[in-house]
């Protein structure tokens, strides 16, 4: 790693650890605003794009922002200043700040999201939920075996420390005791058959749509739903440590010290 690391350079580490090839069809993945020669002064990682971030990162001269989910998923066809998007998109050119996203395609490499998750929650003996034909260790999800038996209801106690999250939602029945576990960071609960042919007890997974609990109850199996963020979070002091071996004492690297989940367990606001 040399002084001078430029936006491009740091492109190709992150392609070589999460090749952006391996991104779906439907993905937005890499440099979505910047120059890919400019000098990288600093490093910022975070889950989400947004304003606190970028001025976060501004404030601690970090002129490269690297998030999982993309400032850019749908093509524009306008700029529109006074919309949230235009607004996000006129303050990282005002502040000159380079945004990379690594989104699918850090989802099914090894130590990515779901590995991430998986080690977060104790899963041993892992392997892709959904292969793909990449890799033997690639693909989305992951499956396997946790350290021992534990009762469901202790099981759901371990998520919410785990992964901080208060707010934990179940669909169909928790089984009374729990040792095959499936993951899939962010929105899978589509992905509830394939856990269930692959033996697991119970899906970890967020966003559960009610035709997917629905599923679950019928199914005998259970979904589990704890949060977009906290089952994606996780990955982000993954790209820390790496992104901090690959810079070295050269170049800055932080993780976000502003960003926390968006939604919030109502309680009393009366």
């Amino acid at each position: 790693m040399t002084e001078s690391l430029t936006v491009h350079g740091l492109l190709d580490f992150l392609d070589g650890y999460a090749p952006f090839s391996l991104a779906e069809s439907w993905d937005n993945v890499g440099l979505m605003v910047g120059n890919p020669d400019a000098a990288v002064s600093g490093v910022l990682i975070s889950l989400d794009p947004s304003f606190e971030v970028f001025a976060e990162a501004k404030a601690s001269g970090c002129n490269t922002l690297i998030t999982h989910h993309p400032l850019l998923f749908h093509p524009l066809k306008h700029i529109i200043t006074n919309t949230v998007q235009g607004r996000l998109l006129r303050q990282a050119l005002l502040d000159d700040l380079n945004v990379i996203a690594c989104h699918s395609n850090l989802d099914v490499v090894p130590d990515g999201v779901n590995d991430a998750l998986a080690t977060k929650i104790g899963i041993l003996e892992t392997a892709p939920l959904i292969p793909r034909d990449c890799a033997t260790s690639c693909g989305f999800g992951r499956i396997g075996m946790l350290k021992k038996v534990i009762a469901g209801p202790q099981f759901l106690q371990h998520l919410r420390d785990s992964l901080g999250q208060p707010d934990i939602l179940v669909a169909g029945n928790l089984p009374e005791e729990i040792s095959r576990v499936a993951v899939c960071g962010g929105s899978c609960g589509e992905f509830g058959p394939q856990a269930q042919d692959g033996g697991a007890q119970v899906l970890i997974t967020s966003e559960v749509k009610h035709s997917q609990a629905r599923w679950a109850e019928d199914a005998g199996f259970c979904l589990i739903d704890c949060g977009h963020y906290a089952t994606e979070n996780v990955v982000v002091p993954i790209l820390f440590e790496k992104i901090s071996a690959f810079c070295g004492e050269t170049v800055p690297v932080r993780a976000t010290a502003t960003q926390h989940r968006p939604l919030h367990i109502f309680t009393n606001y009366l």
